[in-house]
Order: C-alpha cells, then sequence, then structure tokens
C-alpha cells in the first residue's frame, strides 16, 4: 500500500510556497508535485469566501503570507467596495480554536492522532458499515463554501469511488428552490441576470430579499442606478431594505403566492401581456390564465392581508415600467411553497416580456459563495455538470470523459437532504460524513435534529474548526484548510466563475479539502481512479470537458489564467466564442433550455400554512439575517473582534410595541419563545419593523433552530424556515436554565 508515502507527499506540499500552484503532470504517486510560482509577492486576487455576491478582494503579500486585505478597486462585482466580512476574512483564520491535527473518538472522547490512523480509522468504519448494509448505508453532505474543483472531487470519489448513492449539500437549505424554478419554467439552473442590471432596471421588486444585509455590495450598486428607479418591497417585515424602497409591501407571512397570482390577475386587466413574446418562446400561458381566472380573489386578498388597492398598485407599476427586474433570495426558498412562488415570478417576467433584456428578469440572489459550483458540479442530486442520473447516455458520456467504468455511476439520483435524515431513522442510513457545514446549528427542528444524529453509527465531520456544534459530536474530525489557504474557483449569483487563491499557509497538519479527498481516495484503493484530478487546476480542466454541450458550457474558458486576467467570467463561454462583455445575459435570443426552446408557465393554488397560529401559539415566528457582519451559524464570523463587535453577541427576538406593551416587557427584558418544538430564552427588542402578531429571530444563533418547524417544498425538498407558530411571554419569575449541551457518545470506535 502506497499510502504513508503519498500522506508525506502531501503534508509537504501543503507546506510549499503561496502564490504557488500544482504542475499538471503528477509524479510517480500523482501526488506532492512540484510547486510552480504563478504570480509574484505583492498583490494577489482572490474571490471572496463568503457571500454569493462574488466580490474580487486582494491581498497584500509578505514574505508569501497574506498580511491584509482589501477590495479590489476595479472589477466586474463589487466595484472598490466589501462587506464588514470580507474586510475581516483574514482575521477568521487566525482563531485558537483551528482544527490543526486529525480527531478520533476513543473512550468517549475526541483524541489527536495521526493522518494515517484517521484516514485507515475512516475506511475500516465506511467500508465495515458498507459491507454490512449495503451502498445507501453512507451518505455525504457537503457545502457551497468549497470549491468548485472540491465539489466535484468529493461528489467522484464518494459516488464513482466509495460507491455511495446519496449525497447532498446544504445548498439544499438556501438555492434549491431556486434551482427548481429553474428548470422547471426555464429548462436548467439558469439565472439569466448580470450585476449591471442593478443599475439598469427602472423598476425593481424585491420579495423576500433584504439585500442591505444579506447582499450589501449589491444595495451599494442598486443605490448607483442612475435612472431613479421605483424600488418595492415585498416582506412581512419592515427591513433595511424596505425603509430605503419606494414602496414596501408588508404581505402577511407567506401570503406572496397569492399576492403575486393577483398581480398577474391585474396584468392581464391592463393588457400589459407582451403577446408577441409570449407567442414565440413560451408555452403554457392560456392554462395559466384559465387558471387566475378560476381562484377566488377575496381568498387571495385575505392571504395577503393586503387592501386591493395596494396590489393594484404594484401592477399597474410594472406594467408601465420599461425595463422590471425581480429579486429574491431566502424569502421565497425557504418556504413550504417556495418553488411556486419562485415560478409565480418567472411568469411575470415572461408574460411582460421582462427577461432576456438589460434591466429586467427574474433574478435569483445566491446565499453561498459556491452555491451554483455545488449545484451543478457537487455530482449530489444531478450528475456532473447539471447531467441526470437516470439517463443513461449521459452515464456513458461522463464515464468516457472521465476515463472510469460506466458501472461505477449511480443510475439513480440522491435522495434530498431531509429525505437522508428521514433514512437515518428509519434504519437504512448509518453513517453521515459532514464536509464545511454546521447542521447540529443550522438544520431545521435541532431537538429531532439531534435525535438523527444520535442513532448513528459513524459521524464524521471535515471542518476548519473543532468548537462547531457538528464537530462537537463527531467521532472522526479531519482538520480542513479554509478559503485563503487553497485554490479554486467559485461561481457567483450571476454565473460568474472566478478564481480564489491560496493566500497562507493551513495550520499544524490541516489539509486542502481537495488533498483530504486524494488522501481518502488512496486509502480507500481508488486512486488510480482519480490520477488524473492531481491538482484544482487539472480537475477544472476536467470540469471544463464535462460542460461541453450543457448550458453552462464554459469550454470556451482556457484555464485560470485567462479567469485570472479577465476578472471572472461569466458561462457560457463556448468553444471559438470571443469574450467581447464582461456582461453577458442568458436568453437574449428568446430560446429558452427546455427541449422546445420554450419556457414554461407553471402554477398550483396556494396551500395553507403547516402551521398556522392558534389560541396556544397566537405568534407567528419568522426568521433571517441578522446583520451584514455575521454569517450563517457564525463558525467563521464569530473568530473575528471586529465582527463580533458589530453584531448583538446574545439572541434576540424582535417585538412589535404593541405586543410587547401586552407582554409588559421592554427592549432589554428576557422574554420565553415557546413552540412544538422547544422554549428559549432570549432578549426583546421592541421594534415597529415587525407588525402586531409576529415576531423575528435571526438564524445566526443556536437558539433560533431550536423553535423551527420541519416542513418542506415539496419540489425542491427545501426546509420552510420562516413561518412558524410560537408562544412568547416575559421570563420574569422563570429561572435561567443551564444549556445541556447534545451528547450521542455513550460508546464509539
Amino acid at each position: 500500500m502506497t499510502s504513508l508515502p503519498i500522506l508525506r507527499g502531501l503534508l509537504h506540499t501543503r507546506s510549499g510556497p503561496l502564490g504557488t500552484e500544482l504542475e499538471r503532470s503528477p509524479g510517480p504517486s500523482g501526488i506532492g508535485q512540484v510547486p510552480r510560482r504563478l504570480v509574484p509577492e505583492g498583490l494577489m486576487r482572490s474571490a471572496c469566501g463568503f457571500c454569493g455576491t462574488g466580490c474580487v478582494l486582494e491581498a497584500h503579500m509578505k514574505d508569501g503570507e497574506a498580511v491584509n486585505i482589501a477590495p479590489r478597486a476595479e472589477g466586474h462585482v463589487n466595484l472598490g467596495r466589501a462587506c464588514p466580512k470580507g474586510w475581516e476574512a483574514l482575521s477568521v483564520l487566525e482563531a485558537p480554536d483551528r482544527a490543526t491535527r486529525p480527531l478520533v473518538r476513543r473512550q468517549g472522547r475526541l483524541r489527536e492522532t495521526s493522518w494515517d490512523d484517521a484516514a485507515r480509522t475512516f475506511t475500516t468504519e465506511m467500508k465495515a458499515i458498507l459491507d454490512k448494509h449495503g451502498p445507501e448505508s453512507v451518505a455525504f453532505l457537503s457545502t457551497g463554501q468549497i470549491p468548485m474543483e472540491e465539489m466535484a472531487f468529493l461528489g467522484a470519489f464518494a459516488k464513482f469511488g466509495m460507491g455511495l448513492v446519496h449525497g447532498d449539500g446544504n445548498t439544499r437549505q438556501c438555492m434549491a428552490t431556486a434551482v427548481v424554478a429553474h428548470k422547471r419554467s426555464l429548462g436548467f439552473d439558469s439565472p439569466p441576470f448580470t450585476y449591471a442590471d442593478f443599475e439598469l432596471a427602472k423598476v425593481m421588486v424585491f420579495v423576500g430579499a433584504n439585500p442591505c444585509l444579506a447582499h450589501p455590495i449589491l444595495w451599494e450598486r442598486v443605490l448607483k442606478n442612475p435612472h431613479d428607479p421605483t424600488v418595492v418591497v415585498i416582506d412581512p417585515r419592515r427591513t433595511e431594505t424596505a425603509m430605503a424602497a419606494t414602496e414596501h409591501l408588508p404581505v402577511a407571512p407567506k401570503g406572496d403566492l397569492a399576492l403575486l397570482y393577483l398581480v398577474a390577475r391585474r396584468l392581464l386587466e391592463l393588457e400589459a401581456v407582451d403577446r408577441d413574446f409570449v407567442a414565440a418562446h413560451t408555452e403554457g400561458f392560456d392554462a395559466f390564465v384559465s387558471f387566475l381566472a378560476e381562484l377566488d380573489e377575496q381568498d387571495l386578498l385575505t392571504r395577503t392581508g393586503l387592501p386591493r388597492e395596494r396590489i393594484d398598485g404594484l401592477a399597474e407599476t410594472i406594467a408601465t415600467g420599461e425595463r422590471v427586474a425581480f429579486f429574491w433570495t431566502m424569502g421565497v426558498n425557504q418556504s413550504f411553497e417556495g418553488v411556486r412562488v419562485a415560478q409565480a415570478i418567472i411568469n411575470i417576467c415572461l408574460m411582460t416580456g421582462n427577461i432576456g433584456r438589460p434591466g429586467t428578469g427574474p433574478c435569483s440572489l445566491t446565499g453561498q459563495a459556491n452555491a451554483m459550483g455545488s449545484r451543478i458540479f457537487s455530482n449530489t442530486t444531478n450528475l456532473l455538470g447539471g447531467r441526470d442520473f437516470q439517463n443513461p447516455d449521459h452515464r456513458a458520456h461522463v464515464a468516457a470523459e472521465l476515463g472510469i467504468p460506466v458501472g461505477r455511476i449511480p443510475a439513480q439520483p440522491s435522495d434530498a437532504y431531509d429525505q437522508i435524515l428521514e433514512s437515518v431513522l428509519s434504519g437504512r442510513t448509518k453513517a453521515l460524513w459532514y464536509i464545511a457545514t454546521n447542521p447540529a446549528h443550522s438544520w431545521i427542528s435541532q431537538p429531532d435534529f439531534r435525535d438523527v444524529l444520535g442513532r448513528l453509527d459513524l459521524l464524521v465531520v471535515q471542518d476548519m474548526y473543532t468548537t462547531t456544534e457538528t464537530a462537537e459530536l463527531a467521532d472522526i474530525v479531519l482538520p480542513a484548510a479554509g478559503w485563503g489557504e487553497k485554490d479554486g474557483t467559485f461561481i457567483n449569483s450571476e454565473r460568474r466563475i472566478q478564481r480564489i487563491r491560496k493566500l497562507r499557509k493551513a495550520p499544524g497538519e490541516a489539509l486542502a479539502d481537495f488533498h483530504i479527498f486524494q488522501l481518502l481516495a488512496e486509502y480507500w484503493g481508488v486512486g488510480d481512479l482519480f490520477r488524473e484530478w492531481s491538482s484544482p487546476e487539472a480537475v477544472f480542466d476536467i470540469l471544463r470537458r464535462l460542460s461541453g454541450g450543457q448550458p453552462c458550457d464554459f469550454t470556451g474558458i482556457d484555464g485560470y489564467r485567462q479567469l485570472e486576467e479577465a476578472g471572472g467570467i461569466q458561462w457560457p463561454l463556448r468553444p471559438g466564442e470571443k469574450l467581447e462583455s464582461h456582461e453577458r445575459r442568458l436568453f437574449e435570443d428568446g430560446r429558452f433550455f427546455r427541449p422546445n426552446g420554450r419556457a414554461l408557465f407553471e402554477f398550483e393554488a396556494p396551500r395553507k400554512l403547516p402551521e398556522a397560529p392558534c389560541s396556544r401559539y397566537p405568534t407567528t415566528l419568522l426568521t433571517g439575517r441578522g446583520s451584514t457582519s455575521q454569517w450563517h451559524t457564525q463558525t467563521r464570523s464569530s473568530k473575528s473582534e471586529v465582527l463580533r463587535a458589530l453584531a448583538p453577541e446574545e439572541a434576540y427576538v424582535e417585538i412589535n410595541v404593541t405586543d410587547a406593551k401586552a407582554l409588559r416587557v421592554v427592549s432589554g427584558d428576557s422574554v420565553i419563545v415557546r413552540s412544538r418544538r422547544g422554549r428559549v430564552r432570549v432578549k426583546a427588542v421592541v421594534t415597529p419593523a415587525v407588525a402586531p402578531g409576529q415576531v423575528f429571530m435571526p438564524m445566526h444563533y443556536p437558539e433560533t433552530n431550536q423553535l423551527t418547524l420541519a416542513s418542506f417544498d415539496p419540489y425542491s425538498r427545501e426546509p420552510s424556515y420562516k413561518a412558524c407558530a410560537v408562544h412568547l411571554e416575559s421570563a420574569a419569575g422563570h429561572p435561567r436554565e443551564a444549556r445541556r449541551p447534545g451528547s450521542r457518545h455513550d460508546r464509539r470506535i
């Protein structure tokens, strides 16, 4: 077995000079190649590793290490700006709780060990479970935070090497709804817009989106719009974006689908339909018109909680708008009927011809830095390049491109995230492998999730830090390098493929996820299968080939160097195409990615809230981002002293002034928030930003998902984080309870 020499090569390579990249030609083992310097010391550019905006940052290098970082003055994305997270991107790498050596749980405790021992333990334990229980007994759950090349390597190793069937990612928690809506309506996961549209639109409608906090650099581009645009925000809360908008429509929680159908009906009455576009480029419009006519108007109005004239006013604004763009994010996606809401947005754009032109379009804003790269190339619910596991021609094509036996490719897609967890409860799945994600904080309805983890035979966590809620429950912890400590590419919200660069060495023995997958493939005995996967750039070339003929075709990109010279390139860029513009939209020719080239009107009547308020739980809990300085579970952002200072330290709940008076609480008081899943004690923030009968809690605190309801969209399987029923009371007289960390270890390896 050659594993130990390969391991020595990896540990040697990881400490090589920065600003380097491995030569494509492999050494005798395929690992540990001689690095070559790509850029001189001075400035090194890298796309940011936090959100899906894709800001370009410049690191100032000294003695081979990044000493500080700032937004790049030029560029096509952030135009010299960065949010607080971008400015602090390096500081979060210096935390004392970084994972620096592998950990294996023995006698109930996680203990430091060698990579050799950790890799052998991983292989032995996983193979034993697979041999006993079959290929569906192990699943991996990944992220949109690691580069596209690493995502592809993980999915290929897990499915073609280990023989797994199931694997999903935490992009299921944010972008799955938009993906399914795009696929069903437009034929592919294909956001058509470009960031220039923020400055070109004359009417901008934000649905369930708060870019002031969630995408502040994109909001800066809204502020640069010279056309004095009408900005409308559809959101139950009076968010920061709503406060800055021309008009705020405070729709009732999850009343957005009814509102959009009413807008579509009014657009028909106003004869605001682009009949030529609809006839030439769409199908299903007549059925959509009939569907709208059959809906009960009073029922729709009741669901919205808005007066008819407010909705008619929005329709008239759209009807008279020269260039209308809709933007949405988690307020739409994280819903029990989010796919239909996203499709309702797409339907309005189609019927009015607001797609494929500058300043128009249905624009889904991405959450994570590489959510799109993971969606197309993670090998989870679709085969590499957006292909179909169930299509034998697609399997044969991928097998031929990779030079592997076609029988190694599963003939079925993966279960979705929630279905994988259900299979743990049913006894089918015995082991989970988590990569760069912290679901013991972020997954919906935490009491149920902790029960799921407690039933596993093996939990492997691969992450930057040892102190995440999930890592603390693991049997094996594999220490991973983070953003700024490895190379690769991300794809941002506007389909722009951008480089990320290694700016520092990872601490201790931490390895890039890429090299961890490389190492585990060798220990698993399938290293020969991945000899061509010798470096991130070599994998980029593989993915470039695999993109050929697909809507996401980027075979026209000539490697990393062209990406750097161009400052990122939007797909598609096909062979022979010249990069004539840095801002390119989809569907300018009116041809969509469905087999007949037409976009589809798809629709469904609104459904009831899975958990409506009642006498026992009379209040609706809303969730979302709390500040620009916090990121998801705060795994990284909490490591920065600056970012911590910019955000509330303790969990809080926003309460309307009227409700606070009834509870006899003021800002700063402790309150008990209780749902059918659990109860938490948090601070009250009294504000008119939330309506009476509603409260809001940021997702960044572990308390929030003690309350949320495990409800899912039937098409995207995305969790519905945004609305559940709760009860509030003053905490006065309630003793403070000690927090009890979850434990699942009365036995172990």
